[in-house]
């Protein structure tokens, strides 16, 4: 199979003891390119210099919706003189979660807004993180938002692009047709994987095949049977095959399909 892991946290402190090693395993494992969002400006500079030495990674640039506290314009200065690198193909990781709440609501939309703004300047698509609270309202908000500013990015990257990707997508078949609508793809990762995600095993032979990319989040989620060890860009395979199961497809087809989105989203 043919891959690409469309978001892994390569720059993460997990995989300081052997981030060379894990690239390699993800290359062997068919593993073509993998996109590396940051949370924060710190993050930022790690991800573009990871960018810089090893040809499989690609950066996106953002603030995560918990590293927003505190944000002002000079957060969206730097910002974006960083999205002019040429290995820079999104921005992200940003959007809204009402599930730690480690900063108000006005504040990571506010965040988000400016940062949706500036993807539409530099004609990038974004990676979006959604976690809802107690209620649903953090989807119902990040639909809003995106009803309100996506429209720009797809005007700067012209009517057919993809505006960007929803990432870890666990939602309901109707969240699924409204992301569409709004010109978003679905980022699949390895809790597809889990034989308690019910709900996901229901929806996603109901998913538009054309509309979903892979992921792992490593060094979160990794999918069965690695269920709570350190997950890695090599992995993102096994959830391939778990999709490939659900919609009674060839694994190396939903590969080839999904990697053909992915690259359509990113211009990899």
């Amino acid at each position: 199979m043919e891959l690409i892991d469309s978001h892994c946290h390569l720059d993460l402190l997990q995989f300081d003891p052997d981030r060379l090693e894990v690239m390699e395993r993800a290359t062997a494992a068919g593993v073509r390119a993998l996109i590396n969002p940051s949370i924060d400006l710190n993050s930022c500079l790690r991800v573009l210099a990871l960018a810089d030495r090893h040809e499989l990674v690609y950066a996106a640039v953002g603030i995560h919706p918990n590293d927003c506290d505190g944000f002002d314009s000079s957060w969206i200065t730097t910002l974006q003189e960083l999205a002019s690198h040429d290995k820079v193909v999104a921005i992200g990781e940003i959007g809204l979660d009402y599930y730690w709440k480690r900063s108000s609501p006005e504040v990571q939309k506010r965040a988000l807004r400016a940062q949706l703004e500036l993807a539409a300047d530099a004609s990038l698509p974004v990676i979006l993180h959604c976690r809802n609270g107690s209620d649903d309202s953090c989807v119902s908000d990040l639909l809003w938002e995106m009803a309100q500013l996506g429209p720009a990015i797809r005007t700067a990257r012209g009517p057919d692009t993809i505006i960007g990707v929803w990432h870890a997508f666990s939602g309901h078949l109707e969240e699924a047709h409204a992301a569409y609508g709004l010109g978003l793809v679905l980022g699949m990762g390895g809790p597809v994987t889990y034989q308690n995600a019910r709900r996901l095993h229901q929806i996603v032979p109901e998913l538009d095949l054309d509309r979903l990319i892979l992921e792992t989040d490593a060094p979160y989620l990794a999918p069965h049977p690695h269920r709570g060890q350190r997950n890695e860009p090599g992995l993102v395979g096994l959830v391939a095959e778990k999709v490939a199961a659900l919609v009674g497809m060839a694994p190396e087809d939903v590969a080839a399909r999904t990697s053909a989105t992915a690259n359509r989203c990113f211009a990899l």
